[in-house]
């Protein structure tokens, strides 16, 4: 069924993206950004683009209602270098400030404006890459508990993140936890800091992530707007990995040494308790729900062929 769908965040990663596989499924797209700048993009990709202030309820309440939506898609994020500076993995608090307030404001504002306008649907942009609850096995799914890494700087974030399952769910929508993004312009930073020997290993690197390419979490995403699916989603790869395999093969895939490997103390004090978590406890997560209920197979399986791919 053909639909209107505004995408809320449409001129980001992902967005860029999704935007187009919608349109060429027959949707008619509304997308936002906050630069007029973008305007042009957008209508290349065959968007009605507005601009729009995530954290303004008004600026959000009349964009909404002018597309007259039948689904909202809330991909709203700041952690560009233009909106959020230099990537800061040791103070995630402050590079996540304005994304962790879209999480949470930005997230009240659409749906008030989606009951307002009577839009029956909204899908929202989650996280599950390294975040599963650190007891157990190394491997969690929608029914296990996330970390929110309380007494760390990382907690506001992952909290915001909380905030979003929550009021999405409540309001009869669904939540895809995107795994770790990787495709054009998803981890660039990374690459620079690997050509660099400035990403190291820490300790034993045993902790697990999970991957997704931005073509496969855009592929997930039109599925469950098409479908006005319900519910927790983990949209990730087929092939949860520890720190040990997944870095040396990112760094030599982009043509960079081998990543150089620090104890755990140090790693702490260099980049702090998130990525010490990551690399160290981290827990991976499964994707045989986003397999059966919405029919979603990823075209790169797994992040070893795609990162050669991506960097060849």
């Amino acid at each position: 069924m053909v639909m209107r769908v505004f995408v809320a965040g449409g001129s980001g990663v992902l967005g860029r993206r999704l935007v187009p596989r919608l349109v060429a499924r027959g949707h008619e797209v509304t997308a936002t950004t906050t630069s007029a700048a973008k305007l042009g993009e957008l209508a290349r990709l065959g968007a009605d683009g507005v601009v729009m202030d995530g954290l303004d309820a008004s600026s959000v309440g009349e964009a909404v209602a002018r597309a007259r939506p039948e689904a909202i898609v809330h991909q709203m994020t700041a952690i560009s270098l233009t909106h959020a500076g230099k990537p800061d993995i040791k103070h995630p608090d402050r590079w996540f400030a304005l994304t962790n307030r879209l999480r949470t404001e930005g997230t009240d504002h659409l749906l008030a404006a989606a009951e307002a306008n009577g839009v029956s649907h909204v899908v929202a942009q989650g996280y599950a890459s390294w975040n599963g609850i650190r007891e157990g096995g190394w491997v969690k799914t929608e029914e296990d508990p996330l970390d929110l890494l309380e007494g760390t700087a990382a907690y506001g974030g992952l909290k915001a993140l909380g905030h979003v399952e929550d009021v999405v769910l409540k309001s009869g929508g669904a939540v895809l936890r995107y795994g770790a993004f990787y495709g054009p312009g998803a981890m660039d930073d990374q690459v620079v800091l690997l050509r660099k020997r400035q990403y190291p290993l820490i300790g034993r690197g045993t902790g697990y992530s999970s991957w997704v390419h931005l073509d496969d979490a855009a592929n997930a995403t039109v599925l469950a707007v098409e479908q006005k699916a319900r519910g927790v989603f983990n949209v990730v790869d087929d092939e949860p990995a520890p720190a040990s395999e997944w870095l040396p093969h990112l760094a030599a895939c982009a043509g960079a040494g081998r990543p150089m490997r620090i104890p755990v103390w140090l790693g702490r004090l260099l980049a702090g308790d998130q990525a010490v978590v990551m690399m160290t406890q981290g827990r991976g997560f499964s994707n045989a729900k986003a397999k059966r209920e919405l029919g979603w197979q990823p075209d790169r399986p797994s992040w070893r062929e795609g990162f050669r791919a991506e960097l060849a």
